[in-house]
Order: structure tokens, then C-alpha cells, then sequence
């Protein structure tokens, strides 16, 4: 009993994480409405709780006295939509191909998985890094890359849960009576499938909060003067030592990120593996 109350515990956390960011990014601009973008010399590196320019900067401000809890809001709403959308992507194009290499069998799974293990043979952030340089930074660049890197986990996953559901007597059922392949893969192979996905995006977004944060410390993400968590700390590494708030607090939003998903995504873990059982 303690310990099935710990991990309902871990659950809740995770969940109260998640919910505690996305709130302050979707509600943060309308209860902090400072524009992210305005900057004041005489404001220049004002620790947490000062008042300068007329203004009082909870979290302090920047090299140009920008106010960094509206940065931060702003980066962590932007950062935030990154995520979710190339996460979807990639889990969307994922599980399309490993649904119908899983069903169809002979070349068109050979073909797939051999494209998931040479894309699984290159380190993601090489490959991540490799593009972007090759296509620029931008936002819309950012999102297709990441998204576009991320679908050979969930194709896996997805051909092996459909090796399994393909062979059970309800399938041979539905195929005896002549279904389309079409209809069986649509109407009764995906939504049995469909769970164990989206518990594997929840599982997968920490490393896309990772990703995302190091290609904008690098540089090659969304450009300054536009906010995200990683060019924020990308900007503020240079002043650590005047000015660490401008790296903490970016930093503690992505450790709320990543520890919030996965103790999230454990749970779901548990809810789904009780229901099977």
C-alpha cells in the first residue's frame, strides 16, 4: 500500500508540473503583460525583486534590461509549442509506418525498419544540428526537424504492437467477413494501438524538451530577440557570474519540463499495463 501511494504520488506531481507550466506559458501574458521584447539601459541586470524604470522585475532583467519573467513566459509558451507539435509530428508519421509495415509485412516492412535503423544509427542531435545547418534556423525549420527525427520509436513500437493485435481471433474474424485491409487497419488495429502511443509521446517529450533547449543554446534555433528556453540560457551563459538568475530560471523550467513528463508518463505507464492485466 505505501508503495503503490508513492507512485500515485509521482503521478501527481508530474501531472501538477505539467499543468503548472502550461498554465503560466497560456495564461502568463495576460496576467504579466509586459511586452518580452522592451528593454531600458537603466535597467540593465537588476537582480530578482528590484524596481527600476518604473517597473518591478520579480525575476530581474537582462543585459538590456529586459524584464526575464516576461521573456520567460514567452520562451516557455513558444518552447512549450515546439515540443507538442513535432512531438505529434513525429509521432503521428511513426505510427502511420509502423501500423502498415507491422500489417502489410514482406518488402514494405522490410524497407521501413531498414529506414529506422539507419536513421537510428546517426545521433539525433548530429543529425538535428547537420539540418538545421543545412536548412537555417527558424521556427518552422526547428519544428519539421524535430519531428522528422523522431518517428522511428514510435514506428517500432507501433510494428511490434501490430505483429501482436494482427494474429488475435477478433482480426480474423473482421477479415474473414472481407474487410479492406484499410478498414481493419482504421476501425480495429490503430485505436487498440493508440493508447500505448500516445503513452510513449508523454515518454519521448523530455527528450524533445532537451533537444530543443540545446539547439537554441546553440544557436541554430528560433533567433534572439525571439524568446525560447534554450537561447535564453544561450544568451545568458556569457553573464553567469553578475547575473546566474538568467540562467536558473530557464533552467528550472526545463528541469519542471522533463521530470514533470516522465514521472507523468510512468504513470501512465502503470494506468495502461493495470488495464491490460
Amino acid at each position: 500500500m505505501p508503495e503503490d501511494w508513492l507512485k500515485e504520488a509521482d503521478f501527481r506531481i508530474g501531472l501538477g508540473l505539467l499543468l503548472l507550466v502550461g498554465l503560466a506559458a497560456v495564461a502568463g501574458p495576460f496576467l504579466w503583460q509586459i511586452d518580452p521584447l522592451r528593454n531600458s539601459l537603466l535597467a540593465t541586470f537588476r537582480p530578482p525583486g528590484s524596481v527600476a524604470a518604473g517597473l518591478w522585475h520579480p525575476l530581474g532583467t537582462d543585459q538590456i534590461g529586459r524584464d526575464l519573467l516576461a521573456r520567460l513566459l514567452a520562451g516557455t509558451r513558444l518552447s512549450l509549442g515546439i515540443v507538442l507539435v513535432s512531438g505529434a509530428i513525429g509521432a503521428v508519421i511513426g505510427t502511420a509506418v509502423g501500423v502498415v509495415a507491422g500489417y502489410l509485412r514482406g518488402w514494405v516492412d522490410t524497407l521501413a525498419m531498414r529506414l529506422v535503423d539507419i536513421q537510428l544509427a546517426v545521433p539525433f542531435m548530429l543529425l538535428i544540428l547537420l539540418i538545421m545547418a543545412v536548412l537555417g534556423a527558424s521556427l518552422v525549420n526547428l519544428i519539421v526537424v524535430l519531428g522528422a527525427t523522431s518517428w522511428p520509436v514510435y514506428a517500432r513500437t507501433a510494428r511490434a504492437r501490430v505483429l501482436e493485435v494482427r494474429e488475435m481471433e477478433y482480426i480474423e474474424s473482421v477479415r474473414s467477413l472481407g474487410a479492406s485491409a484499410w478498414r481493419i487497419l482504421w476501425r480495429h488495429i490503430l485505436p487498440n494501438i493508440l493508447p500505448g502511443q500516445i503513452v510513449l509521446l508523454t515518454l519521448d517529450l523530455p527528450r524533445l524538451v532537451i533537444m530543443e533547449a540545446s539547439v537554441g543554446f546553440l544557436g541554430l534555433g528560433v533567433q534572439p530577440p525571439t524568446p525560447t528556453l534554450g537561447n535564453l540560457i544561450g544568451e545568458g551563459r556569457s553573464f553567469l557570474l553578475n547575473a546566474p538568475w538568467l540562467v536558473i530560471w530557464p533552467g528550472v523550467v526545463i528541469a519542471a519540463l522533463v521530470v514533470g513528463c516522465n514521472l507523468f508518463g510512468d504513470g501512465l505507464v502503470r494506468r495502461v499495463e493495470g488495464r491490460e492485466t
